[in-house]
């Protein structure tokens, strides 16, 4: 997470120059803030990696509260050992990149770390959702133009 006193700072830095976006960007975050003109207050967007959950064999796991409402209460026990790719963002699911392509992956296909699953829309940018891990995809849990949440589960893989 970015320490929140940097982000003021550079909001600052913003306001005080003639500076109308700044993109900062490492292994696990980016931070883009932008701003129309000088007389518009500067707008943030911030990106986290994607969150890799594992559920363990031996007892199924809740989800995340933020996920409730979009997953079942407790994972079945035909997902033991699988691993859940999350949405690391609010935004709309899109499984391919465009509706005449064909998906980025679909169930029984394998990935690897730096396969791209899907994209995540959000305020009109296409972020790529990556499988961070090798593995054989077994579900896909959302449908392409489905409004996903923080932390929702979009697929389930078998580690390999």
């Amino acid at each position: 997470m970015i320490d929140i006193r940097k982000l003021k700072e550079l909001v600052r830095l913003m306001t005080t120059s003639e500076l109308t976006e700044l993109d900062l960007r490492d292994k696990d975050e980016q931070v883009t803030i932008r701003r129309a003109s000088p007389q518009v207050a500067p707008q943030i967007i911030h990106h986290a990696a994607p969150a890799v959950h594992h559920v363990p064999a031996a007892a199924p796991a809740a989800p995340a509260p933020a996920a409730a409402a979009a997953a079942p209460a407790a994972a079945p026990a035909e997902d033991a050992g699988l691993v859940a790719i999350e949405s690391p963002m609010v935004g709309t699911f899109y499984a391919s990149p465009s509706p005449d392509k064909p998906h980025f992956v679909t169930a029984g296909g394998q990935v690897g770390p730096n396969s791209v699953v899907c994209l995540v829309e959000a305020m009109k940018i296409f972020n790529e959702i990556k499988a961070e891990r090798s593995g054989t995809i077994v579900k896909v849990l959302v449908q392409s133009g489905q409004a996903v949440e923080f932390g929702q589960p979009l697929f389930m893989i078998k580690p390999s």
